[in-house]
């Protein structure tokens, strides 16, 4: 089985109970039926078939949005009409409904077939196979590197004819800035994989390409009271295991943790782990990627019979007078769109921000990458007047924008000559395949919805947010932007409901209205939402 992270105050499975609290506004709209199809829609009964306006008032008449924020807009994604709309200019917080803006300012700023790439340079000769100086490694920002590109560096470098280097090995993380954290991430997310600090010079242990994290591998001993097995993944001397985890009974429960150490790579582990356990995975942010990664390489290095003396330090590669040895080259910014939107991978958000920066403003930072940002949005209709970006995943709880704006980019989107891979990249309701369903995958299955409705999920305490699009019955296409705040109690099966109802609406055969309490909305272990790692 894999573990999950630590449910923290920002990360909390997104269907749990939500216990975070700011101001609140309780939804209104006017001539709203909505109080009068409260209990229907509270109970789950179904309620007789109206208008699409009055099946969504009723849907938000939940008891579930009393004391609570919701806005709601649904138009036509053909002429832009405006279909429905509950608070739809109210400023909420998006969560990861800001990858909306980050993704399409990505494909729009550096474009669909953009690659980052990741050097090796030297500036001192070789000779006789040994170079009289440091060897550098220099990122650009490539937030899919895994152990097996470092390979590849390592495997040139010797090719090159390099077998010692009498120097350092430089770890030049210098094409974004040194701010490692979003502003106002919380303290306690920051050893969880969606939480990692962003350099330009990082790796991700798998294919999910959660970059600046390891993965801890565990499996019981060879007898009760054995030490818990215990291994990095990839391999590297940065993280330091510090482990007190047992083996315990087949049967028992498995009581292991696993947190890395504030401002350290000091990982403890501690608990116990059944005799009949699997093994087990967590993932595990690292302090100070661009040193995780030299590790790794320098490691690779080894393997190919490439000898460092020097020790890794971090430092900028010379202005003039390098030479370049190696070259790794990522997939393209299309292509990633598929693993950034489908898992909803807050990392490469931020790195897509920075690396907007770097390219269009000469400035690797969260300001440039966003103003970038900003002014897309701005250049296809989106009131930025009213709206406030302050990172590119969502993670940060002053990002503010209205259900209007996101129509208006969703709207504007289909225009542009990148937006079938992008829409492709969106999560797909009710389809198992991790990478086709995402975080949608457990969501809307059997329904009209299913396969149909493409849309991208937010999750934070107290936040959830469904935004995309949807075919109803008529065949017509329809863009819609939901964003809850500040409940008590989870109403994603009501948002469901709302992408049900959408799909299943007909002007000439209205349907019966779609009661939340139908619907399966899956929970724990089963909830394929963006901070599971389990499915």
């Amino acid at each position: 089985m894999k573990f999950l992270p630590k449910v923290s105050p920002r990360g909390a499975v997104a269907v749990a109970a939500a216990v975070a609290a700011t101001a609140g506004l309780v939804a209104q709209t006017a001539g709203s039926a909505g109080s009068a199809g409260q209990g229907a829609a509270a109970s789950g009964t179904q309620v007789a078939a109206t208008g699409l306006a009055q099946q969504l008032d009723t849907l938000l008449a939940d008891a579930r949005f009393q004391g609570s924020q919701v806005g709601l807009v649904v138009r036509d994604a053909t002429t832009g009409e405006t279909l429905y709309d509950r608070n739809g200019s109210t400023r909420l917080l998006p969560a990861s409904n800001t990858k909306l803006f980050s993704s399409t300012a990505a494909m729009h700023t550096l474009g669909p077939s953009y690659r980052f790439h990741t050097d090796v340079l030297a500036t001192a000769p070789v000779r006789g196979g040994k170079l009289r100086g440091d060897l550098y490694l220099k990122g650009y920002g490539d937030p899919t590197a895994l152990e097996s590109d470092y390979v590849a560096l390592a495997k040139q470098v010797a090719k090159s004819g390099v077998r010692r280097i009498d120097g350092d090995l430089v770890a030049d993380d210098t094409y974004f800035d040194h701010v490692r954290l979003g502003d106002s991430w919380a303290w306690d997310d920051e050893p969880f994989y969606y939480n990692a600090q962003i350099s330009a010079l990082t790796l991700a242990p798998n294919t999910d390409y959660d970059s600046g994290t390891a993965i801890v591998e565990s499996r019981p001993g060879s007898k009760v009271g054995a030490p818990v097995g215990l291994k990095l993944v990839p391999a590297n001397g940065v993280i330091k295991l510090v482990s007190t985890a047992k083996t315990g009974a087949a049967g028992s429960d498995n009581t292991l943790t696993i947190e890395r150490d504030h401002g350290t790579n000091v990982v403890r582990v501690s608990g116990s782990v059944p005799a009949d356990e699997s093994v087990g995975q967590e993932w595990v942010t690292v302090w100070e990627p661009e040193v995780y990664a030299a590790d790794v390489f320098r490691r690779a290095l080894a393997s190919y019979g490439v000898r460092v003396d020097g020790r890794i330090k971090v430092g900028a590669t010379p202005a003039s007078g390098s030479r370049r040895l190696a070259r790794d080259e990522s997939m393209t910014v299309g292509e990633l769109m598929n693993p950034f939107l489908k898992l909803s991978n807050n990392m490469h958000a931020e790195t897509l921000v920075k690396a907007m920066g770097a390219v269009a403003e000469a400035s690797g930072s969260w300001s440039a990458g966003l103003g970038v940002v900003t002014d897309y949005a701005a250049s296809v209709g989106v009131d930025t007047s009213t709206i406030r970006l302050s990172d590119g995943s969502g993670l940060s709880r002053k990002v503010n924008v209205t259900a209007d704006s996101v129509t208006d980019l969703l709207i504007a989107a289909q225009k542009e000559p990148w937006y079938q891979q992008w829409y492709d990249a969106l999560p797909i309701a009710g389809n198992a395949d991790r990478f086709v369903g995402g975080t949608l995958r457990s969501r809307m299955a059997g329904t009209p919805a299913a396969n149909n409705l493409h849309g991208k999920t937010g999750s934070l305490t107290g936040v959830t947010a469904l935004s995309g699009y949807v075919t109803d019955a008529d065949g017509r296409k329809l863009v819609f932007s939901m964003i809850s705040n500040n409940y008590l109690t989870t109403p994603r099966p009501v948002e469901d409901a709302v992408g049900v109802t959408l799909a299943s609406w007909s002007e000439a055969n209205p349907p019966a209205a779609v009661a939340p309490s139908t619907l399966r909305t899956a929970s724990g272990d089963d909830a394929c939402g963006e901070w599971t790692k389990a499915c």
